[in-house]
């Protein structure tokens, strides 16, 4: 097969996305044929592909090995990720810290980081991403308390309206053990300020 056609079989897929993006790009004013945008409704859709790819997994999809042995508290942090608001589909990006003390089982780190993207990866407010973090991990891994906490930058309000690129948003929260006792939210801020301290 030609080159010529593996591009023009790549062109056809996401067709209903690719033609919303020439519509918008003819509603702005421009011509979506010419030369440096003619690929771009291709590269929006392939882009969405992987922006929006947390759609097709669960928290059971990633916490799906575990392991026993420990009680004690495990935090993973910071965690960076790159999301969307649903609001006007702006970026926002930042930091997640993610802790648990485990019940029966702990997970693989990586099992950490990857259930904070599979919820990055959707149209979100920050505070339900917060949230379906510490709820999967929670639910799924059986554990005796969860606490998260996420920072971050959206550019919905340091490019429109108010346009203030100093603020960033700070949400949390907290399961089981968390919630119940002080003492161990105060230590898993102590160690969130040990990753800051770097």
């Amino acid at each position: 097969m030609e080159m010529r056609d593996l591009i023009n079989d790549e062109m056809r897929e996401n067709k209903v996305i690719q033609e919303s993006i020439k519509n918008i790009l003819t509603e702005l004013g421009e011509n979506p044929e010419r030369e440096g945008l003619k690929r771009t409704p291709y590269r929006y859709a392939k882009a969405c592909e992987e922006w929006f790819s947390g759609y097709k997994y669960s928290a059971p999809d990633v916490l799906n090995r575990q392991f026993s042995d420990t009680t004690d508290m495990v935090v993973e942090g910071p965690i960076s990720f790159y999301s969307h608001c649903e609001h006007h589909i702006a970026p926002f990006y930042g930091e997640a810290w993610v802790g648990y003390i485990p019940d029966k089982y702990v997970t693989g780190l990586d099992k950490l980081v990857k259930l904070v993207e599979i919820y990055a990866r959707r149209l979100q407010i920050q505070e339900r991403l917060t949230s379906q973090v510490a709820d999967g991990l929670f639910e799924y891994l059986e554990c005796g308390g969860v606490m998260v906490v996420i920072k971050a930058k959206h550019l919905c309000v340091a490019s429109r309206e108010t346009r203030n690129n100093t603020t960033d948003t700070i949400t949390s929260a907290v399961r089981g053990a968390f919630k119940e006792d002080k003492k161990t939210r105060e230590e898993f801020l102590e160690l969130m300020a040990c990753f800051s301290r770097k």
